[in-house]
């Protein structure tokens, strides 16, 4: 079955100060599908998915999106004076959008919900633990209503049990018809994808 496509990269290659860390990748991601980018450390993974979410120009090679797009990096540690949140942590979400402020809040519960974290939303995000942190910031990413969902390592760190709940969070937003695309070493979110993207030093392999 043909799927929209939401984002295509084509020729992608980029350089920090020295030798080009990617080689004229490419991909291409569709709406309602989950893509697992993958391989060994320093072959360039998160440059890719910082690329693709606009935050470093690419030095040749183009990206085109038809949707907004929504990053999620991973938050191994939160600083305990940070004074926010679960629910303002989620609600950062919302700033930008034209949307009323009724709505904006309707929307932050609904997402909270779809996380497992409504009873959580007045504790303080540095409170949680590392599997509960990364979903609030996966429920700040849907309350952005992007269609297109980057994640750097989502389940890094994570248990048995926290890589299944995030696992299983990503599913049902490709299945709302987004493009969902995430770093990973782990062998069960790579079977889970419906593509896998591999790098080797920089360059895309089969």
């Amino acid at each position: 079955m043909s799927r929209e496509i939401l984002v295509r990269a084509s020729g992608l290659c980029f350089a920090f100060d020295g030798p080009d860390v990617l080689h004229d990748v490419g991909i291409e991601l569709c709406a309602g599908s989950l893509t697992a980018i993958v391989g060994a450390n320093g072959s360039g993974k998160s440059t890719l998915i910082e690329i693709l979410a606009g935050l470093r120009p690419p030095r040749s090679g183009s990206v085109e999106r038809s949707e907004s797009v929504a990053l999620v990096v991973q938050r191994s540690r939160i600083p305990e004076r940070l004074p926010i949140t679960v629910r303002e942590t989620v609600a950062i979400g919302t700033w930008g959008a034209r949307t009323a402020r009724r709505a904006s809040r309707r929307a932050v519960d609904a997402a909270l919900c779809s996380v497992g974290l409504s009873a959580f939303a007045r504790r303080p995000i540095h409170a949680l633990s590392g599997g509960q942190r990364q979903r609030a910031l996966i429920a700040q990413a849907i309350v952005r209503d992007a269609g297109i969902m980057l994640l750097d390592e989502p389940t890094a760190g994570l248990d048995s049990e926290g890589r299944r709940s995030v696992r299983e969070l990503l599913r049902r937003e490709t299945a709302r018809g987004r493009a969902v695309a995430w770093v990973t070493h782990d062998e069960a979110d790579t079977a889970a994808s419906d593509r896998i993207v591999r790098l080797a030093a920089g360059r895309r392999v089969a």
